[in-house]
């Protein structure tokens, strides 16, 4: 009744708890994941969570491409379809389906009732921004004497993802694989794995691009990790020696349990129109006297500029070390990128933290120049108040230094 490919026939016969989906576009495994769960609704006691990051509305999104396939498969009258769920009315199973975040913010939304969940599919895994919420879902789905199987579906991102890190890097596991190990089946398909449903222009395309565009060929199509995140803030730096040119100025932003307390030095080139960089500190958990041990080692009586948040923790480091908090204001942001970008940055190259972020700050609305909130910015905050401190022009934004 229904059947899935080749490559994906591990789903329903492997015994692993976590099944990771990579490919490009085309590859098919969105449509193969969807058949499985409608197969799923017809064993014994399985109920299917499917989940994307951002869902405004399921009836108008994910629900019509699973009523295309029960209609193209003729199993109507086994189905019973509504608003947030479809039902297998044989087996009383349900698909439900839900986002992870609210309508606005970071903020993720509260998925109650997960005692009866045996699989969750999480599809478009890579927008998912910490492995903190999928470890929160992921240790829900625990029912008794059945499989559970916890399924991620995604289009690679950059190496610095979190779930390259988990499920490739820190596993050993080859990008692009095929194989199962410990309790992890690795799927990997491309459109030349689904070329038998896909049209003459698509593949032409695909040809075009692989000839023009290799790199996006090779992310886009062939699914492939990069190395940097596409449409990244800044691309005017290198790696090089650390050179003060007479003034060095630190920057530090604070973390709390989980994001870093950070400190780097920066020294302008004003004439070269160059920013030499370099990174001190990067880790969390740090309280109010370790901080300031280490700001006293490293900066001496160098100005220290900190974020003006934490108006408390600045005044108690006071007492270690010549900090000032920075100005913040409505366009203070990106006003600090703006003077970022009208230089070179030079850095050096045990900056692993600066570097990484680097790679990874982007917009997340190129309009209306807004940085996305993806956690590779702990460094860049400290950079930009140390560097607006120094070259903020008191008649523009809100970064007057009195």
């Amino acid at each position: 009744m229904i059947t899935l490919h080749g490559k994906y026939k591990p789903l329903i016969q492997d015994p692993s708890r976590y099944f990771v989906l990579t490919g490009g576009r085309g590859s098919g495994k969105s449509y193969s994941v969807n058949l499985m769960a409608l197969f799923l609704t017809f064993e014994k006691e399985q109920n299917i969570l499917f989940t994307r990051y951002t869902m405004s509305s399921a009836y108008t999104s994910i629900i019509p491409e699973f009523t295309d396939k029960i209609e193209a498969l003729g199993l109507e009258e086994y189905f019973e379809i509504n608003r947030t769920e479809i039902t297998n009315r044989v087996t009383g199973n349900r698909i439900y389906f839900k986002g992870l975040k609210t309508g606005s913010g970071n903020q993720t939304a509260a998925l109650k009732s997960l005692a009866n969940i045996t699989t969750w599919i999480c599809d478009e895994a890579e927008e998912i921004p910490d492995n903190n919420l999928f470890t929160k879902i992921d240790y829900s789905i625990r029912a008794k004497d059945i499989q559970n199987r916890v399924i991620l579906v995604l289009n690679p991102a950059t190496k610095e993802h979190w779930i390259y890190k988990r499920f490739f890097q820190e596993a050993g596991v080859n990008s692009g694989s095929n194989m199962t190990d410990k309790d992890t089946t690795y799927i990997h398909t491309t459109y030349l794995d689904n070329i038998e449903n896909l049209g003459e222009s698509f593949l032409i395309s695909m040809d075009t691009m692989k000839e023009r565009r290799p790199s996006e060929y090779n992310h886009t199509i062939l699914g492939g990790w990069r190395e940097k995140a596409e449409g990244v803030i800044f691309t005017n730096w290198s790696i090089g020696e650390y050179k003060s040119q007479g003034i060095d100025v630190l920057g530090a932003d604070f973390g709390y349990s989980t994001d870093p307390s950070t400190l780097l030095s920066t020294s302008i080139d004003k004439a070269n129109k160059r920013i030499y960089v370099k990174e001190h500190l990067n880790k969390p958990n740090l309280n109010t006297s370790q901080l300031g041990a280490i700001f006293s080692q490293v900066a001496g009586r160098n100005v220290i500029v900190g974020d003006s948040a934490e108006p408390r923790l600045i005044s108690e480091l006071k007492r270690y070390c010549n900090i000032v908090p920075t100005i913040k204001g409505q366009g203070s942001v990106n006003y600090g990128i703006a003077l970022l970008q009208d230089y070179e940055l030079i850095v050096t190259p045990d900056s692993t933290n600066i570097i990484k972020e680097l790679n990874n700050y982007q917009w997340s609305d190129t309009k209306a120049e807004t940085p996305l909130q993806n956690g590779f910015d702990h460094q860049l905050d400290a950079l930009r108040y140390a560097v607006s401190y120094q070259l903020a022009n008191p008649n523009k934004g809100r970064y007057f230094i009195g």
